[in-house]
């Protein structure tokens, strides 16, 4: 019987790709593990492997196509003994909605899960998951008069199955929930600016995640924000020592290599703060494991370091330069961008003084690092003199860390900043 082959999710965040390029054609003969196709995710290309042998029998998406749903069918593949005429001239089925729609809804607390198109009702807007639509169709149930529990108010398969037929038996608070403020939709926008010359730039993959992520993190993350100055005079000599000392290796430590390895450190001296937020518990991490966002032509990735805390200076700043150079070029791998319970945000090398970073969720806070520079300090004998100090902003989800456990890893991260030996110990 002739077997789908399914446009393949290939990240959490991943609704639609675009089919790049085919690397097999109609009546080649696949093994298990032989590339077919590369794969443009929202972050990455990826290499797209057969699961199963066979000949290949009809492509069904050609190369170059966008906006391809996950689970859509892209090829039917021949098992042995069969021709294209076992391919029948109807079109291909896609995998079976229920148990695709049945996942999303057991998915629906993840903060990586994208909200549905919503469906309008007397010009308001309701939220609901695919499987809850269908259920409600069949039970002949008004959605507009459900109340949703999930994310943002949306409808989840337990909302529709514990209502009843009869819409005035739908609890009030349906009602009475305020609705989410919506943005002006594009053509709206334009018609603003219809007298006035601009470029329209359609956003990718990256973009849409980008902008779907950030405004879900504000929205939903509680933010507090925790700052203090750090002293680096001594961090700068001693990285000065180190690096002479590692030329002849061709190794040279940055200061977000210290960074890295001091915010790991007060991971493990706090491990309060080394947690993420998980709906309606707290996982608490045991290994440091520390994003760094890289910016790259459109966006950015922010690849993880695991097991931080274990890592010397000079195998942190390897591995974050082979990280950072292969985000740039889009070749990271989904298990190398996704989790981490804390991140790091440096614009310092950019000039900036100080800024505020946006939680990723569900990690559970992350440091904005400004530019360290020469300012006049009092030392403590009271004299005045001139030290290298940076400004660093502690973003922190509320919900896991409160305010004087937040200001206890902040301190941390400036004890092993200001005394950088005390890394080695």
């Amino acid at each position: 019987m002739p077997i789908n082959i399914m446009m393949p999710a290939l990240s959490p965040t991943m609704e639609e790709g675009t089919l790049a390029k085919w690397l097999v054609k109609e009546g080649d003969t696949v093994q298990s593990g032989d590339v077919m196709a590369e794969i443009e995710t929202d972050k990455a290309t990826v290499a797209f492997e057969a699961v199963d042998e066979g000949v290949i029998g009809k492509i069904v998406v050609a190369e170059g196509a966008q906006g391809v749903k996950v689970n859509a069918v892209i090829a039917v593949l021949l098992e042995d003994g069969e021709d294209a005429s076992a391919i029948s001239d109807a079109p291909v089925a896609a995998a079976p909605a229920a148990a695709v729609v049945e996942k999303a809804d057991a998915l629906v607390a993840a903060p990586t899960t994208p909200v549905p198109a919503a469906a309008v009702n007397n010009g308001k807007r309701v939220f609901v998951s695919p499987l809850a639509r269908r259920i409600a169709a069949d039970k002949g149930l008004d959605l507009s008069s459900i109340a949703g529990s999930g994310p943002k108010g949306r409808i989840v398969k337990a909302d529709v199955e514990n209502a009843t037929a009869n819409p005035a038996a739908a609890p009030k608070a349906a009602i009475a929930a305020p609705a989410m403020a919506q943005s002006a939709d594009a053509e709206t926008v334009k018609k603003m600016y219809a007298d006035r010359e601009f470029e329209e730039v359609k956003l990718d993959g990256m973009r849409k995640i980008i902008a779907a992520r950030l405004t879900e993190a504000k929205q939903t993350v509680p933010h507090f924000y925790l700052r203090r100055d750090i002293h680096l005079d001594a961090l700068l000599e001693s990285r000065t020592k180190l690096n002479k000392s590692l030329e002849s290796k061709g190794i040279k430590l940055s200061v977000n290599d210290f960074i890295i390895k001091a915010s790991a450190l007060a991971l493990q001296d706090v491990p309060d703060c080394n947690a993420v937020w998980a709906d309606d518990r707290i996982l608490k991490m045991a290994p440091s494991d520390v994003a760094v966002a890289v910016a790259i032509e459109g966006g950015l990735f922010t690849p993880v370091l695991r097991d931080s805390h274990l890592k010397t200076l000079s195998a942190l700043s390897a591995e974050m330069k082979d990280l950072a150079g292969r985000a740039r070029d889009r070749k990271l791998m989904p298990h190398e961008y996704q989790g981490g319970s804390f991140a790091i945000s440096n614009l310092g090398m950019m000039g900036i003084d100080n800024f505020d970073a946006v939680i990723n969720p569900p990690q559970a806070s992350i440091l904005a690092v400004g530019a360290g520079a020469k300012k006049p300090v009092v030392n403590a004998d009271g004299e005045l003199e001139i030290a290298t100090v940076m400004s660093v902003t502690l973003s922190v989800d509320h919900r896991v860390i409160d305010g004087a456990l937040g200001a206890t890893f902040l301190t941390a991260i400036k004890g092993y900043l200001e005394e950088p030996l005390t890394m080695f110990v």
